[in-house]
């Protein structure tokens, strides 16, 4: 298991920390991390691109000048894409280009990826970030106290609300928190700074099903499985067989035999 050193805000080692195997110990694989990067990037287009046809730019739709006799180039309509200011033809129109990729893939890539920065020893595990107040000078003093520089992404709770305000006017800094955390951010920034809450929740999103997991989701199938079981051997409520009636002519026959 990869072990990490923890270090506070003043650069001090205060411990240290085995990281799970199945998040941050897995094989790299670049094909794998390459299309989890398209379809971030995908995703993200906006695919607002477009061009104006025919049919969309000014102008009239008359014809200029007769077909034959004048010497010019025959003519329909200026908007045609023959001529100055007409319309576009097969031009870019507004799309949308995401797709879907499969959670087992992006959490793979998350995991390879994670798993090369902490093999390249670009990973600085905090045990707290905590800011007295919101203040940016704050925040590059400790940045700098821990020996960081260039792109830094920083993994911690969203309710940390001291230390978001105090980066939001560093570009080269980054605060998201475990379930934020994504493809494109892991590979642009250089340095990974994860706090040890963020740690385990990380190995709990991108780890393996525990024990205690797999039973709870066992139980509540079974008590699914249970109540159709019940529901389709609840017993049918039986009709009650309905009287017959003699007709009116057969009873007169009957009371006159007797």
């Amino acid at each position: 298991m990869p072990t990490v050193k923890v270090r506070n805000l003043k650069n001090e080692e205060v411990g240290e920390v085995e990281l799970s195997d199945a998040v941050f110990g897995v094989p790299l694989n670049e094909a794998l991390i390459h299309a989890a990067v398209r379809n971030f990037m995908a995703n993200a287009r906006q695919g607002t691109s477009a061009t104006k046809t025919r049919g969309d730019v000014s102008g009239a739709g008359r014809k200029l000048w007769k077909q034959k006799g004048t010497g010019r180039a025959r003519i329909a309509s200026l908007r045609s894409p023959l001529w100055k200011g007409g319309g576009n033809v097969h031009g870019p129109q507004p799309r949308d280009w995401s797709y879907n990729m499969p959670q087992k893939m992006r959490h793979g890539a998350l995991r390879s990826a994670l798993s090369e920065r902490v093999r390249e020893g670009r990973v600085v595990l905090v045990d707290g970030w905590t800011l007295d107040k919101p203040k940016t000078k704050e925040f590059v003093a400790s940045l700098k106290q821990l020996g960081l520089e260039g792109k830094t992404l920083i993994v911690d709770s969203l309710d940390n609300e001291n230390l978001k305000l105090s980066t939001r006017n560093v570009q080269s800094a980054k605060v998201v928190n475990s379930f934020g955390l994504n493809i494109y951010d892991l590979l642009y920034h250089e340095k990974l700074i994860i706090s040890e809450a963020a740690v385990k929740e990380i190995e709990q999103l991108l780890g393996p099903k525990t024990e205690a997991r797999a039973m709870e989701e066992a139980a509540l199938e079974l008590k699914a499985e249970a109540g159709e079981t019940a529901e389709t051997s609840k017993p049918k409520r039986a009709r009650k067989p309905a009287e017959k009636t003699a007709k009116p002519a057969a009873r007169k026959k009957k009371e006159a035999a007797e």
